[in-house]
């Protein structure tokens, strides 16, 4: 490397903290912005031969299942230290039917949101429940010894763990990083299949909830495995184009549906915090034009916070798609 490039990269190395302070202090000035939007619902509770899938906002899910009440990536709280939420969750805690269990993608503070684990701890104390059982990947159970959990169990990339309620869990790849803050790298990161079984066969459908990614070949290899009937992908934080490292596009976001072969696809990740830079109206703008392009529009669900889509328990997979199938 020439004096020039050296003393170039150095230069580079030096600013690059100072650009990334830049954009989070915008990030944060612009989330304080406008005030918070959104008008938070009670959860619909379904039969326990239904599947019930509210949506809380950002990428939290309420997930009604075999008669099992299942948290994905809850976040609740207001602010992440300085960045604020544009809009409240679709379901308050205080809201919701007592949690079974708990699945967090990976330990970035939009995702493992600690003041809402306790908080939903708490809440199943106050409704004389058990404390729920947490599953994390690798290298991040550290980070909630303090929360009182029944169990915090702990998965690499294609490793279930199957429940005595009649659900197996199983941990997918994704594209992606799982430090909290910069240097602990160690930490995993991924996505989770939820699937009833019976016997130790799968009897029911499959959602699959992909944490955050990117567009990658991996999709392929998840439905050779795991065959997923609904899945919940990520929409927004994909411009500048450099974040699309690490997060779709809408267009990759149906790509990716695609490649899963799933009958439903829900939206997440838009609208609640400002993490890209495209506008916050955009993504579900480009997704919607994607589903006409494609002929999706059946197939494309975008549910509001606190809403929920219902299958009931008629659905066959052999019969019509699940699409003619759900309600709100």
């Amino acid at each position: 490397m020439s004096t020039t490039d050296t003393a170039s990269s150095h230069r580079a190395s030096r600013t690059w903290p100072l650009t990334k302070l830049g954009q989070l202090i915008r990030l944060v000035r612009e989330s304080h912005a406008q005030p918070l939007t959104g008008t938070p619902q009670r959860a619909i509770p379904v039969a326990t031969d239904e599947l019930g899938i509210t949506f809380i906002g950002h990428s939290s899910f309420l997930l009604q299942i075999v008669g099992q009440n299942i948290l994905i990536d809850p976040v609740f709280s207001t602010r992440l230290v300085v960045l604020r939420r544009q809009r409240r969750p679709g379901v308050r805690i205080d809201a919701l039917p007592p949690i079974d269990l708990v699945l967090i993608p990976h330990a970035r503070m939009d995702h493992l949101n600690l003041p809402s684990l306790r908080r939903i701890v708490r809440h199943n104390r106050r409704l004389g429940a058990p404390a729920p059982n947490a599953i994390v990947p690798t290298g991040v159970d550290d980070l909630l010894r303090r929360i009182p959990f029944a169990a915090i169990h702990t998965l690499n990339w294609w490793q279930s763990i199957d429940l005595e309620a009649g659900l197996r869990i199983t941990m997918t790849p994704c594209q992606h990083w799982g430090a909290r803050m910069f240097s602990d790298t160690h930490r995993h990161f991924g996505g989770y299949a939820i699937t009833p079984i019976e016997s130790g066969e799968p009897t029911g459908l499959t959602v699959y909830h992909s944490g955050d990614t990117a567009y990658f070949p991996g999709f392929h290899e998840i439905r050779k495995r795991l065959h997923p009937d609904l899945a919940l992908l990520p929409i927004g934080a994909y411009y500048p184009d450099s974040y699309r490292s690490v997060h779709t596009s809408p267009e990759e976001a149906v790509r990716a549906f695609l490649d899963l072969g799933a009958s439903l696809m829900v939206p997440m990740h838009y609208g609640t915090f400002r993490l890209g830079r495209e506008p916050m109206e955009e993504p579900l703008l480009r997704l919607a034009a994607e589903a006409v392009r494609l002929h999706l529009e059946d197939r494309i669900r975008t549910v509001a916070e606190g809403e929920t889509l219902r299958i009931p328990a008629d659905y066959a997979p052999s019969g019509p798609g699940i699409a003619h199938h759900v309600s709100r």
